[in-house]
């Protein structure tokens, strides 16, 4: 049954949201129809389609009591817009769905897990939110919220656990036919962990384990978990808040950690081999995967960070994106991510050089646009033949987004200082790169409001959000000292 909420909310969205023009959207970046939107939810594979819903507020560009904002899609880049999913309509969500996921049942039905929150006045006078895990049936567009929601509460939390910071399911189904949930939760140090639950029927969970915690080293608590096999190995996802930084590794205030280890299902051990950043950038929080038929599995995240939120446009219509969906793989023990291979369809109008010798600005022909999918190799001419190598774009004579890369220190930098917001917030993120003899390869996806690098085949990869005017749209190089340079670009034209 849709409730006066929900119904409401679908009808702002349906009202509205036909204002927004496409040509101020991303070409193939998913964003809400309407308003305001962060994490990505539910993101799955449901009748042969890939659904995808999102944390959404449609009144405002600021966020709000959440809803779930849906699109789906057939191949990651054409997003078509479904009505308004969930409304915090119950009196356990009714101050918002929170974040979680979906799952495809056997009966045909989809279900979602998500985490209600409704908020109370505490003891000594403190208003706190109660955060507990609900559960929907419905049929790809309407769905009906379970009678017995909700299926996990504080009572089902290992001693100390909080029932305050206790969020963001992600839910599969094993090969052995047993329903599997992550789920974030804050332990009795401060700190994060992430728990897992298990249920014979998709309706009564049990605790199985606490599979890792943060133990106060990777931030504090710890949201937006996913766990899953891959190559080999056992991968864990979650997005700590309250980081630390580490190094060049890991930044201050909201991140996103992947830890990459082995798993035995029979104890539920799980057991840490390497920890590393998933996104090394501006803007990435709160990824989320699915398995795709052809057994790849691909990743999608909010592209936007919770730390700079204060550089959206003044008047905008919708605010918050995704990143490009992204392949996984593990190479060497590390994550490795490139774009999903569906974008190579729309690539146009192929630009290549070889070698190109750059000691100064190079402008070279061709080279230019705000929807592309361009390589750049750089090597040099000789043994610390250049101190820095730079790549521009998004280019006029006011602004730009700039790439730099420094041979000596291994360290690459995104700066977009002067892509269109004067905000006083955070313009640039520097990282190591593995060091190959002054040798870099970048692969750069430019949509209307984005950068997103991929290096070295996908080692690393950097995402931030960019404002500047469309018709900023130059590409252009240049290199303390002498580096010798091969491109190829493609413009990416997505058919209405």
């Amino acid at each position: 049954m849709i409730s006066e909420t929900l119904q409401k909310a679908r009808d702002f969205e349906a009202k509205y949201a036909p204002f927004i023009p496409d040509s101020q959207r991303p070409a193939f970046h998913a964003t809400p129809s309407i308003g305001w939107t962060n994490d990505p939810n539910g993101f799955s594979l449901y009748r042969g389609e890939y659904h995808l819903f999102y944390q959404y507020h449609p009144y405002s560009c600021e966020w709000g009591p959440m809803h779930w904002g849906h699109v789906k899609t057939r191949d990651f880049l054409h997003w078509e817009r479904l009505p308004v999913a969930l409304a915090p309509d119950m009196e356990y969500d009714k101050n918002g769905c929170f974040s979680g996921s979906a799952i495809e049942l056997p009966d045909g039905r989809q279900m979602i897990v998500y985490t209600g929150v409704r908020r109370r006045l505490s003891p000594d006078g403190r208003m706190e939110e109660v955060q507990t895990q609900c559960q929907a049936i419905g049929d790809g567009v309407n769905y009906d919220k379970w009678p017995a929601n909700p299926v996990l509460t504080d009572k089902d939390l290992p001693a100390g656990g909080s029932a305050l910071d206790f969020r963001d399911p992600k839910v599969w189904r094993d090969e052995d036919g047993v329903y599997r949930m992550v789920v974030g939760n804050r332990t009795p140090d401060g700190s994060g962990a992430i728990l897992l639950y298990e249920s014979e029927d998709a309706v009564n969970w049990q605790l199985a384990a606490t599979l890792d915690s943060s133990r106060n080293q990777y931030g504090r608590m710890w949201e937006c978990p996913d766990f899953f096999p891959l190559d080999g190995k056992q991968v864990l996802f979650t997005s700590p808040q309250e980081m630390s930084p580490i190094g060049l590794e890991f930044h201050a205030g909201n991140g996103t950690v992947c830890l990459i280890g082995s798993y035995d299902p029979a104890t539920h051990q799980f057991q840490r081999e390497n920890v590393q950043a998933i996104d090394y950038g501006i803007d990435f929080y709160a990824p989320q995967t699915l398995l795709t038929p052809d057994g790849r599995r691909v990743m999608i995240a909010w592209m936007q960070n919770w730390n700079t939120l204060g550089g959206k446009p003044h008047d905008c219509r919708w605010f918050g994106q995704m990143s490009l969906p992204r392949e996984l793989s593990v190479r060497d023990g590390r994550l490795i991510q490139v774009p999903v291979r569906e974008l190579e369809a729309y690539r146009r109008d192929k630009v290549t050089y070889q070698s190109v010798l750059v000691n100064s600005e190079t402008n070279l022909h061709g080279l230019r646009g705000r929807m592309v999918d361009m390589t750049v190799t750089v090597r040099p001419v000789s043994r610390g033949s250049y101190a820095s190598f730079r790549v521009n774009v998004a280019r006029d004579g006011e602004f730009a987004t700039t790439i730099r890369y420094k041979p000596d220190t291994s360290i690459l930098k995104i700066d977009r200082t002067r892509s269109g917001s004067n905000a006083d917030i955070v313009h640039t993120r520097s990282f190591l790169v593995r060091p190959r003899d002054g040798e870099i390869k970048l692969r750069i996806v430019l949509d209307r409001f984005s950068v997103e690098v991929f290096v070295n085949d996908g080692e690393q990869a950097a995402s931030a959000t960019i404002y500047t005017p469309q018709e900023a749209d130059a590409i252009s190089f240049d290199a303390e000292g002498s580096v010798l340079v091969d491109v190829e670009k493609y413009d990416i034209v997505i058919p209405s």
